[in-house]
């Protein structure tokens, strides 16, 4: 088992205290937006092997995958660990952004590697050929954005504003069938006239101010990203507040954004990503409209199911991942979590012991495939920790 030393990437939404405070570290006062725990080759976390410091997960795994990760996870998955674990923090809106699914990824990085486009330029849409299923769990109270309202509840938020601009999107909206009046509208916004969309959008965006209640989410992104297309087109999606302890399953297709919040994310080891606003970045519009799923959806809040071992599970329907947690007292048996797939354990409250290694809030560990570990609390009261791993 090892502990994991590792990256915090300063990305301009991340919160500047929210992960300095479960670490228990003083904040730098730069923003501090996520924390990866995996072997992703972005920012691979790094071990002590062998007496020797400082190696990449990543190196670690390349060298020996069958060892550290398992015989079935490698015949499934490759000799790679398929997930990425994070710790994020923001305090500022997200980019609002769709994934792939895996067929779609696969044919797009191989159009995109056959036209010569380099891995990374600024319009190139598929880093990788994998899809990017994900996950996030609140550790404190959790705003974002999910999948798109019902039409007819969409022109209701939108027709409130009275905005004479946004008239038509209103109408549109009203048009059947549902699928087809999302993507018009999804459309017009994305390809209106800059200028005009521009204007609009800080009109749209007084409106929301001055009412305030259900619009207060859309006033403050507005307030980040001035004029953003993006912010029309977030009118268009569920509002969700997640509790700490709820989580939010995010699959191919479906338009979402973290709005504000700290919380535990894994999700598949890929950078696709297709955006529809809310960043200054690429907005490639035929492309996003090829892999959005344009239906009205409820988000799926997950509540972690209870097990008799005290593991309690957050179900997904994909097995490049699996997350749970246990809250673990300090005067409980302990709980053997041994396991024929690699984990990373992550502590986010209080204190746990795993195996020989005692972890305080936001401190993780690899544990390879085989290696027995038990996990326990520590004095001082219940202790709660992550399990990540792989269904394989």
């Amino acid at each position: 088992m090892d502990r994991l030393a590792n990256t915090v990437r300063p990305y301009a939404w991340g919160s500047t205290t929210a992960i300095p405070e479960l670490l228990g570290v003083a904040p730098t006062g730069e923003p501090q937006a996520e924390m990866w725990m995996g072997a992703h080759p972005g920012a691979p976390s790094r071990v002590t092997r062998g007496g020797e410091a400082d190696q990449p997960l990543s190196d670690v795994i390349a060298a020996a995958p069958e060892r550290e990760l398992g015989d079935a996870a490698v015949a499934k998955f490759g000799p790679r660990l398929p997930f990425l674990l994070k710790l994020l923090a923001a305090a500022a809106p997200l980019s609002l952004q769709v994934h792939p699914d895996l067929a779609q990824a696969r044919d797009g990085y191989g159009a995109e590697e056959n036209a010569g486009v380099p891995v990374d330029a600024p319009h190139r849409n598929y880093k990788d050929a994998n899809h990017k299923p994900e996950l996030i769990c609140a550790l404190t109270p959790f705003d974002g954005l999910c999948g798109f309202r019902a039409p007819a509840a969409a022109a209701e938020l939108l027709a409130g504003l009275e905005v004479d601009s946004l008239k038509p999107y209103v109408d549109l909206l009203h048009a059947q069938p549902e699928d087809a009046a999302l993507r018009e509208v999804l459309t017009a916004v994305l390809t209106a006239d800059p200028q005009e969309m521009a204007a609009t959008v800080a009109e749209a965006a007084a409106a929301a101010e001055r009412l305030g209640g259900a619009y207060a989410p859309y006033a403050a992104i507005a307030r980040h990203y001035p004029g953003d297309p993006g912010v029309i087109a977030a009118m268009l999606l569920n509002h969700i507040q997640l509790q700490p302890g709820e989580a939010l399953f995010l699959g191919a297709g479906v338009p979402h954004a973290y709005l504000d919040g700290l919380g535990v994310e894994i999700m598949a080891n890929s950078d696709n990503v297709l955006r529809c606003g809310l960043t200054p970045k690429h907005v490639d519009v035929p492309e996003l409209l090829r892999i959005v799923r344009f239906e009205a959806t409820e988000p799926a809040v997950l509540r972690p199911e209870a097990s008799p071992s005290g593991e309690e599970v957050y179900d997904t329907p994909i097995d490049e991942f699996r997350l749970s947690r246990y809250v673990l007292a300090p005067d409980a048996e302990p709980r053997d979590v041994t396991a024929s797939t690699p984990q990373i354990l992550l502590c986010t409250a209080g204190g746990v012991t795993a195996g020989e290694l005692r972890l305080g809030p936001g401190e993780s560990a690899f544990v390879p495939a085989g290696e027995k570990v038990e996990i326990s609390g520590t004095d001082g009261g219940p202790g709660t920790v992550f399990r990540a791993t792989v269904v394989a």
